[in-house]
């Protein structure tokens, strides 16, 4: 159960699904067959059309993060199974990505199509481009063709562009507020970074210095977002400023943004192994903001991030030990 819902998601069921696949192909459980059927039946019963996926019952908007997600579930469930219908919708699904691709090599959050959402979030984030890329790759190894490497380039070209020299992500080039500075942006940036040695050889340190800011800020359970010094608190404003003005929004929302974004630069230097969003929820209701995430005014051990970070890692060994 989600913190603030619980509600049927295509999401998170092409997680678990793709999870029930693994556990078939290690133990050979009929069990583990049977439950990844119907995990397909469900993705598959939750597009609205050809390579768009619902998120959940009541996150509607096209979010290509989750459309690469479900179709990286329904690729390696259609090459498990000699299941067509499934190859096709993943190939599908990877060509409706990649037509939204930003001329930079950016994905944006959700295309045109806003939802639910009071505003649409076309904007590039640090966070979900490794997240579509992690899961094209998927695709790409489910279906063993290279016929999206002309797109992912692009993709890897613009993630190398917004990393600093010591491996952090620049995050004023990130414009979606509730995935600013995730930690495991430097997990998913991995395996894609990786894969473009193919391209350029220069990628393997991006992959490597990515590492480095992630082991650094994994104590047992990785941190929900990438810490940073107190004393780098004033010139965090700048970054948070410049965030605030990616996308065409009002003066309004604008505020709202670098609001929010000086919130997580502040939280994001205080660690406390608890979670209290008690501020949070206050400042939530002074602004009449509904929000689906937690927002504690700290940072702390996250169980999903690691969960995340452990998947994109081992993921990563496994292609390697493969080639």
């Amino acid at each position: 159960m989600h913190v603030k819902y619980n509600h049927p998601s295509a999401l998170i069921t092409s997680i678990v699904g793709e999870a029930f696949v693994d556990g078939y192909l290690l133990l050979k459980d009929e069990s583990f067959e049977k439950a990844a059927l119907r995990a397909r039946d469900f993705v598959l019963a939750s597009q609205f059309s050809p390579g768009y996926f619902k998120k959940s019952s009541i996150y509607v908007a096209d979010h290509l993060n989750v459309d690469a997600t479900c179709g990286a579930f329904l690729a390696k469930y259609g090459k498990v199974f000699s299941d067509q219908q499934c190859l096709d919708s993943a190939r599908i699904t990877a060509e409706h990505i990649c037509k939204y691709q930003f001329s930079d090599g950016a994905f944006p959050y959700t295309n045109e199509n806003k939802g639910n959402y009071q505003y649409c979030l076309d904007i590039p984030c640090i966070h979900y481009q490794g997240v579509t890329l992690y899961y094209l790759l998927k695709i790409i190894d489910s279906l063993e063709n290279d016929w999206l490497d002309a797109e992912f380039e692009k993709g890897v070209k613009w993630l190398a562009a917004v990393q600093f020299p010591d491996g952090k992500f620049d995050w004023s080039k990130s414009g979606l507020m509730f995935a600013y500075y995730l930690s495991g942006a430097y997990a998913f940036a991995t395996p894609c970074f990786i894969y473009g040695t193919k391209w350029s050889s220069g990628y393997s340190e991006n992959a490597e210095k990515a590492l480095k800011v992630l082991e650094s800020n994994v104590k047992d359970i990785v941190n929900r977002w990438e810490s940073g010094p107190m004393l780098s608190f004033p010139a965090s404003v700048f970054t948070a400023l410049n965030t605030a003005n990616i996308g065409n929004y009002p003066v309004s929302h604008r505020l709202f943004r670098f609001g929010y974004g000086m919130y997580r630069q502040f939280s994001r230097r205080r660690f406390s192994n608890s979670v209290n969003p008690k501020l949070f929820n206050i400042l939530s209701y002074i602004m009449c903001i509904n929000t689906s995430t937690i927002e504690p005014d700290n940072n702390f051990p996250d169980l999903f991030m690691t969960s995340e970070v452990l998947d994109c890692l081992s993921y990563s060994i496994h292609r390697e030990i493969k080639k």
